[in-house]
């Protein structure tokens, strides 16, 4: 990344830590010696997963779910424990991002399919009875005749099973204890109905849908930078003012961007940040450490709630390209420690050359409360818990009456003290 050059309108180029190494090949590049194929690359995640029975490798039963505590899966049976297999970079899905051109994508990023049914049946490999499992709630179910819990972990294009998904951490009551604090701390301007009906154990674990996007950009800004020479006081009449000059500069900033591992919601409700909900909240729980995703296993989501994704990528790329955007303007803050009276970008081209994008489940502690207002309008309130990092945030009911009287205290306050003030000074 380049750095300002007081003496000159065009700061000298410097090697950027971010330049892509050529000697290192990615393994998903095409040989320079094979045309590289029309259209996105799909490496497939879901090579050798099977539906059905999944059993626990020492004692053959299928009651398995997630221990919280260890990571690992556990059998409820004879409590085996075994670790799923690493995502990402197993997958093929974790290479040299300045690597990357075109768009390379996960099997379970794939357009989604509306003809797609929700709604599949299996036939239960211990006993032979046909199981239905519907996929817009989740992708087990149980046998209603030999008991045996059944699994969908094959890819169908409907958005229901992705690529990686990242387990759970923190324990429920740790959530728990997270969200009585945050929600504590705010009680006093809370409405009276809320803080009567809080109950914090009623917290839900759910796996959010989420597009897992690296970007391999080419930035470059151009614009008007100021950097203050002198300031001085002249006189007008009988008042004084402050003068300031500077120089002004032609700004170049010039760089390759690498973004690795960029979160981006991919259910429609989620984006849909309207004055009905918060769902902006959960941007806030940011980030998660989905380098430690494991490849999808159905049995990481029992005990859970989980919502399908119904966004396609050609919907999310906007969205990634606007926050790539966002952060190559926030790396170029970096190097503009000179122009100390700012920086005016008027033209800026962010150059996307390549781009990977994973679809994950990822962890969500989400106690929610809907608020019924006096104008009878309804908002639909979240206070969510990262389920990896327990950092928390949350949107809380007010209670306008206290809030405004409060308010007016203050300003009462304030105007008299102002008062007190200039008697004084007189």
């Amino acid at each position: 990344m380049s750095h300002p050059n007081p003496e000159g309108s065009t700061p000298p180029e410097q090697p950027s830590p971010l330049q892509p190494n050529p000697l290192q090949p990615s393994p998903l590049q095409p040989s320079p010696l094979q045309p590289e194929p029309p259209g996105p690359r799909v490496v497939h995640t879901d090579g050798d997963s099977k539906d059905g029975l999944v059993k626990c490798l020492r004692c053959g039963a299928t009651e398995i779910s997630l221990n919280v505590a260890t990571g690992q899966l556990r059998c409820h049976f004879c409590r085996y424990e075994w670790q799923g297999e690493v995502g990402l970079a197993n997958l093929g899905l974790d290479g040299d991002i300045g690597q990357l051109s075109g768009v390379v994508m996960g099997s379970g990023s794939v357009d989604i399919v509306p003809s797609t049914d929700e709604v599949l049946t299996f036939k239960c490999t211990a006993c032979g009875a046909e199981v239905v499992i519907d996929t817009a709630h989740g992708t087990q179910a149980r046998c209603h005749w030999c008991r045996n819990k059944l699994s969908m972990n094959q890819q169908v294009p409907n958005g229901a099973v992705p690529d990686v998904v990242l387990p759970f951490k923190l324990p429920k009551d740790a959530a728990v204890a997270k969200i009585r604090e945050f929600v504590t701390k705010r009680k006093f301007f809370a409405h009276p109905r809320f803080t009567a009906e809080f109950n914090p154990e009623n917290v839900m674990g759910v796996y959010l849908p989420y597009m897992v996007v690296d970007v391999n950009a080419h930035v470059t800004l151009t614009g008007q930078g100021e950097h203050q020479t002198r300031s001085y006081t002249v006189k007008q009449g009988d008042n004084h003012r402050r003068v300031y000059d500077a120089d002004v500069y032609q700004v170049v900033r010039d760089f390759d961007l690498h973004v690795d591992d960029l979160t981006v919601e991919s259910s429609s409700e989620r984006l849909d940040q309207t004055a009905a909900n918060s769902n902006n909240i959960i941007n806030s729980i940011m980030p998660f450490d989905v380098e430690n995703s494991v490849r999808y296993d159905s049995n990481y989501l029992a005990g859970f709630h989980s919502e399908r994704r119904d966004s396609n990528i050609d919907q999310l790329t906007p969205i990634a390209h606007t926050q790539a955007g966002d952060i190559a303007r926030h790396k170029a803050n970096e190097t503009l420690q000179f122009y100390d009276r700012g920086v005016r970008w008027d033209d800026e081209q962010v150059r996307v050359n390549g781009q990977r994008w994973v679809s994950a489940y990822l962890p969500v502690w989400l106690y929610s409360y809907h608020q019924t207002k006096s104008n009878g309008r309804t908002f639909l309130h979240y206070v969510a818990v990262n389920a990896r990092t327990g950092e928390t945030m949350g949107s809380v009911p007010i209670n306008q009456a206290k809030l405004l009287g409060v308010s007016a205290v203050v300003q009462v306050v304030g105007t008299i003290a102002g008062i007190v003030v200039v008697l004084l000074g007189g």
